[in-house]
């Protein structure tokens, strides 16, 4: 007989999380996880949820890649005019969330966003491939459009316009830095008895970990 959806689970028995072995800067933990991420060869390491609300608390959440992160945020870019640019404008706050199935592990961020400056909005917009570069203007993002072949006739038009010609980065397109207040670290375990350990920022810039039920 095939399975139901409620019989479908898996036992986490890979690793730990204890407050003895992490970092307490969670900037410094997440970069120990992000790059045990990469050396495990998963499939796009950097792809994360992020969750948005309007100013009615109407919640929406996509999956996004990670283009950078140090202490003052985690990093991505969007049109600024997207459904997640409009509700980012009027209600400047932000979830992100990382899933690395093949680790059994999963970080939660929770912060308020900013745009970030134009100089490294430039500066990644730049280091994109040409028709990743003319794909932000081809594209109306979020907004309803004719057809499929309205969108390709839009971009086979651009890459004519703007053919040996230097493709400046729009306006309305540029990125959005997560400045994070909150930071949860789990770990699976087996029988649901997870690990989760998070990191709330204090007042003076320091960190508090507090282990949380699972």
């Amino acid at each position: 007989m095939d399975k139901t959806i409620a019989d479908l689970r898996k036992d986490y028995t890979l690793q730990s999380l204890s407050e003895k072995d992490v970092n307490s800067n969670p900037f410094i933990q997440f970069r120990q996880w992000f790059d045990q991420a990469l050396a495990a060869q998963l499939p796009e390491p950097n792809a994360m949820t992020v969750a948005t609300a309007t100013v009615n608390g109407q919640p929406s959440a996509r999956i996004v890649l990670l283009k950078g992160f140090d202490e003052r945020g985690f990093i991505f870019y969007t049109n600024y005019n997207s459904h997640k640019g409009q509700q980012l404008a009027e209600n400047p706050q932000a979830s992100l969330v990382f899933w690395w199935a093949e680790l059994e592990r999963q970080v939660r961020i929770c912060g308020s966003v900013e745009k970030v400056s134009e100089n490294e909005s430039d500066e990644y917009f730049y280091s994109r491939p040409l028709n990743s570069r003319l794909g932000a203007w081809a594209s109306e993002q979020s907004q309803v459009i004719k057809s499929r072949e309205a969108l390709e006739q839009r971009m086979q038009e651009l890459q004519i316009q703007y053919q040996n010609q230097d493709v400046k980065r729009p306006q309305h397109w540029g990125g959005l830095r997560v400045i994070p207040t909150e930071i949860e670290f789990w770990q699976g375990r087996s029988n649901r008895l997870h690990d989760r350990l998070l990191y709330t920022r204090l007042d003076d810039g320091s960190w508090k970990i507090q282990r949380l039920s699972p």
